[in-house]
C-alpha cells in the first residue's frame, strides 16, 4: 500500500497539487485521470519521489518514505518498477540489454542469472525470440511490453504507469490494459496508473482518483463512474465517443 497524505505543490506561483490524500491498495490497479495539465504526473511523481513535495508525507507500507535519507529511498526504489509515458527505453541497448538495466546496477546477479531472469519476463510479456534486436526494430506495442519486461525485472513490490497507452491503436492498448492487470494481480502489486484514456479507465479502474484543477475531485471505481453526478467528471469522462454510448439515460 502506498499513502499519500494532505501533498500540496507548487511550480512558481502556480499550485499544482492542492492539499491531495491518496490511498493506493495492493493487489489492485489505482488510477489517477483527470484532463491534461491538472497535476496526475505530478503527484505520480510526488509519491515515487522524482518530485520533492512542498507539503505532505508518501508512506510506502507505513514506511515514511518522504522522511528518510537518500539512501534510505533507495532501498525503497528498488522495490519499484517504472512504465515511463513512451516507454524509455535505451535506443543503444538490445531488448535484452534493457531488460537486464535494472539487474545490472541494483543486483550481483551473475550475466547468466541476469539473462535467465530477462527471458522469463520477456516471456511473462509474450515476447519471444526479440532479446538481440534494438528498440527501433520494434512496434510502439512491443516497445511498452519491452519497458513492462524491465519493469517487473526486479520483482517489484510497486508499479507505476504514466500514461501506458500513449500512442497505441485501440488493441494493442487493450492489450497492455490486460497484462497491466494480470501482473498486479499475479505479483499482488501495489500498481498505480496515471491516464486520461477513458477505455483504460473502464477496463481496468479498480480505485479511481480524479484530480481537477490539482484538487482531489472524486474517488471510486469503474463500476459507479459512469452514474457519476460530479458535473466536471462527467465532462471528463463523456467526452470519448465510446462513454457517449455508455452514457446511462435519465430515468434509467
Amino acid at each position: 500500500m502506498i499513502e499519500g497524505k494532505n501533498i500540496s505543490k507548487s511550480f512558481g506561483d502556480r499550485l499544482v497539487l492542492d492539499n491531495i490524500s491518496v490511498t493506493m491498495e495492493k493487489g489492485i490497479t489505482n488510477l489517477i485521470i483527470g484532463q491534461s495539465g491538472m497535476g496526475k504526473t505530478v503527484l505520480l511523481k510526488c509519491l515515487v519521489g522524482l518530485i520533492k513535495a512542498d507539503q505532505g508525507q508518501v508512506f510506502y507500507d507505513s514506511r515514511a518514505f518522504s522522511k528518510m535519507s537518500f539512501n534510505e529511498m533507495k532501498e525503497i526504489r528498488q522495490e519499484i518498477g517504472m512504465l515511463f509515458q513512451g516507454g524509455a527505453l535505451f535506443d543503444s541497448l538490445t531488448v535484452e540489454q534493457n531488460v537486464m538495466f535494472p539487474l545490472t546496477m541494483f543486483t550481483t546477479q551473475t550475466p547468466q542469472e541476469k539473462l535467465e531472469r530477462a527471458n522469463f519476463c520477456l516471456s511473462r510479456v509474450n515476447l519471444e525470440n526479440v532479446n538481440k534486436l534494438y528498440p527501433s526494430e520494434l512496434s510502439g506495442g512491443m516497445k511498452k511490453r519491452v519497458a513492462i519486461a524491465r519493469a517487473i525485472s526486479m520483482n517489484p513490490r510497486y508499479l507505476f504507469c504514466d500514461e501506458p497507452n500513449s500512442g497505441l491503436d485501440p488493441q494493442t492498448a487493450h492489450l497492455i490494459d490486460e497484462l497491466i492487470k494480470e501482473i498486479t494481480l499475479e505479483y499482488n502489486m501495489t500498481t498505480v496508473v496515471v491516464t486520461h484514456d477513458m477505455n483504460s479507465v473502464l477496463e481496468i479502474g479498480e480505485k479511481i482518483y480524479f484530480i481537477y484543477q490539482g484538487k482531489l475531485w472524486w474517488e471510486g471505481n469503474k463500476n459507479n463512474i459512469l452514474h457519476t453526478e460530479n458535473t466536471e467528471l462527467q465532462a471528463f469522462v463523456f467526452t470519448s465517443e465510446l462513454t457517449k454510448r455508455l452514457r446511462p439515460k435519465k430515468g434509467a
